[in-house]
């Protein structure tokens, strides 16, 4: 009985979607259009990290930035870029401010003697940056690696 009042349910919002002209989808709420991108940056070279930079900024520009999560990991060679004096810094902290979500990996920090006061302002922690990568590919975030 459940069912077939819910299936009702369904069709007659699938009916008033169409009718309105929004897509079954967006009349159930559902997050798929949420886009959430995970980025690695594994590399200690200022171009590769200005590129995953860069990659933030276009996709906020291009989707929206409300409609897009967008995370940068950090680990290995990589975590210099998040350090005080890195030539990106600037870069940085505009990415924060626009709501790029910046981690970098605490144990690549342990490994090279860093704490948190070596670090920029405005960026996150994690454990273990590949985890972070891995846990974000499987809830579903896409993966890039510039």
């Amino acid at each position: 009985m459940f069912a077939a009042r819910f299936g009702i349910v369904a069709i007659a919002l699938c009916l008033i979607a169409m009718a309105v002209g929004v897509s079954p989808a967006q009349a159930q709420g559902t997050a798929a259009q949420r886009n959430r991108v995970i980025i690695q940056v594994s590399d200690g070279d200022s171009a590769k990290w200005n590129l995953a930079l860069n990659n933030a900024k276009n996709l906020q520009a291009d989707l929206g930035a409300p409609n897009v999560d967008v995370e940068i990991v950090a680990y290995g060679p990589g975590i210099g870029m998040l350090k005080l004096e890195s030539p990106v810094a600037v870069r940085v902290d505009e990415a924060t401010k626009s709501g790029v979500r910046i981690v970098a990996c605490e144990i690549t920090m342990k490994n090279q003697k860093l704490t948190r006061a070596d670090m920029l302002d405005g960026i996150g922690y994690v454990n273990a940056g590949v985890v972070e990568l891995m846990s974000r590919q499987q809830q579903g975030w896409a993966y890039l690696r510039p």
